[in-house]
């Protein structure tokens, strides 16, 4: 016969297996439920893009193909169209700090085309030999305000034309292997009716880009030349296009062109 005692044993054993069982169960289904949010898609952050305090947009990490880029001369500032950027980020980039890079051989011998690459933070432009960077040329006047009396600067037309960077070897015989990493670049000086080909300085930074384009042309680039006399947007730091107060009805009507911005 068993005895009282040994049965009491084994119940206690029982419940004991039972709670264990139970906490394991409890385990695996949190566990699982865990897993499962982890893994759907829908449940991850997307990357998204940011703006900073000066208009300029941020991308993640990333590699991102281009679809046309444009330079205005009258900040300095590079507008490219991309593809394949993540949700809620803008397929329209901009910025003022940014490094260009000619494609590789090997690039080009793998059909690769032109892309925005963004690393840590930091964007650079991989274009073709060939590729041509719209220009906007913004063309000034000197005019007196009639409401101050004051002399100002005014851009009175925007000039369309193009910039090949690494325009074959204009480009290539100066900087040689250069050319494949990310520098930067100033256009050369703006002649009407006539494309942009190679640069007017470069470096491994915009200051020694510009400090190169002053010693070859002893003046700043327009670009430069323009933040330094544009009023500011202060919301954004960037020069601020406003209407022009001075232009007279009858050359807007000679220059349909005509845009009134300040300097």
């Amino acid at each position: 016969m068993i005895s009282q005692p040994f049965i009491n044993q084994v119940r206690s054993m029982s419940r004991r297996i039972l709670i264990l069982s139970m906490s394991l169960a409890l385990c695996w289904t949190t566990l699982g439920c865990s897993n499962s949010s982890l893994s759907d898609p829908q449940s991850k952050e997307q990357p998204r893009a940011t703006e900073t305090r000066n208009g300029e947009t941020k991308l993640p990490n990333g590699q991102y193909p281009l679809q046309q880029a444009t330079y205005n001369d009258a900040d300095g500032e590079y507008t490219a169209m991309l593809l394949n950027t993540p949700v809620g980020a803008p397929s329209v980039f901009k910025t003022t700090n940014l490094p260009l890079a000619q494609l590789t051989p090997e690039e080009v011998k793998a059909g690769q085309k032109g892309y925005l690459k963004v690393e840590n933070g930091q964007a650079s432009l991989h274009i073709p030999e060939d590729f041509k960077i719209e220009y906007v040329h913004n063309v000034t006047e000197n005019v007196t305000n009639p409401q101050t009396g004051e002399r100002e600067t005014v851009v009175v037309r925007q000039e369309p034309s193009f910039w090949t960077p690494f325009a074959g070897a204009l480009a290539g015989q100066a900087i040689g292997s250069l050319l494949f990493r990310p520098q930067y670049y100033v256009p050369p000086v703006y002649q009407s009716g006539r494309p942009l080909s190679g640069y007017g300085g470069y470096g491994s930074s915009y200051n020694q880009a510009v400090n190169r384009y002053q010693e070859r042309y002893q003046a700043p680039p327009a670009a430069v030349r323009n933040r330094q006399t544009l009023p500011l947007d202060r919301a954004n730091q960037l020069p601020r296009i406003q209407q022009s107060e001075c232009a007279s009805s009858g050359d807007s009507q000679r220059s349909p062109h005509r845009i009134g911005l300040r300097l």
